[in-house]
């Protein structure tokens, strides 16, 4: 722009070089592409950071750690999963967050925990929305956290799918046990997950269901 306010008549080479490249369009696309690679670099800056935050493969001992920001790791990590399909309605997330203390834990294995869970209700959600072809079906997962007296921290992860029997729900924590198709999954999940919460944390683990409603899993786990 300052050369053309210079030397506002070029000679006919430039101006033939400047048609040729389409400059105007070039100097337009240019600042989009820009704007582009600075959210596209954020963004792989935040995968990056999250994948950090859940694999913490370095840290084998028990330290205090935020919850929350567990949680948002593992979000941000199956965050193609929400989007779903073209013809379909992205999962909303809805996070009902409490005022948490640090909690004492394996963060790489709990985070392994949320991801489980999260990946199941996931599956849940697409589901229900393939088996029933409801255009108006709004799949919704919520988590709350909150501070249960003074001792202990309360996870919930629940979902709006078709839920599951009561026999389905008594086996559900165990070894190998699935609903899935064969090849789809293998059953160690939410028993992996339960034994996490359970004998490594001195939590508490559970599932509360209703048929047609969805699915909760409530964690009880501990702050020290």
């Amino acid at each position: 722009e300052i050369y053309q306010q210079e030397y506002p008549q070029p000679k006919p080479l430039i101006i033939e070089t400047i048609s040729e490249i389409d400059l105007d369009f070039l100097v337009v696309d240019l600042q989009k592409l820009l704007v582009s690679m600075k959210v596209g670099a954020e963004r792989i800056r935040n995968i990056v950071l999250s994948l950090r935050n859940f694999s913490r493969l370095d840290e084998s001992e028990m330290k205090p750690v935020d919850i929350h920001e567990g949680i948002d790791s593992t979000l941000m990590i199956l965050q193609t999963r929400f989007r779903g399909s073209t013809n379909s309605t992205e999962i909303e997330v809805i996070k009902n967050y409490g005022q948490l203390p640090k909690v004492n834990c394996y963060v790489s294995q709990l985070n392994q925990v949320f991801m489980n869970i999260i990946s199941n209700a996931i599956d849940a959600l697409e589901y229900r929305r393939h088996l029933l072809n409801q255009a108006d079906y709004p799949p919704i997962i919520t988590i709350s956290t909150q501070k249960i007296q003074d001792h202990q921290v309360k996870i919930s992860i629940a979902d709006n799918g078709l839920g599951m029997s009561s026999e389905v729900r008594q086996r559900i924590f165990d070894p190998f046990f699935t609903t899935k198709p064969v090849g789809s999954g293998t059953g160690l999940g939410l028993s992996i997950s339960y034994s996490i919460i359970v004998e490594r944390h001195q939590g508490k683990m559970s599932c509360s269901s209703t048929p047609g409603e969805g699915a909760e899993f409530t964690i009880l786990i501990p702050i020290n």
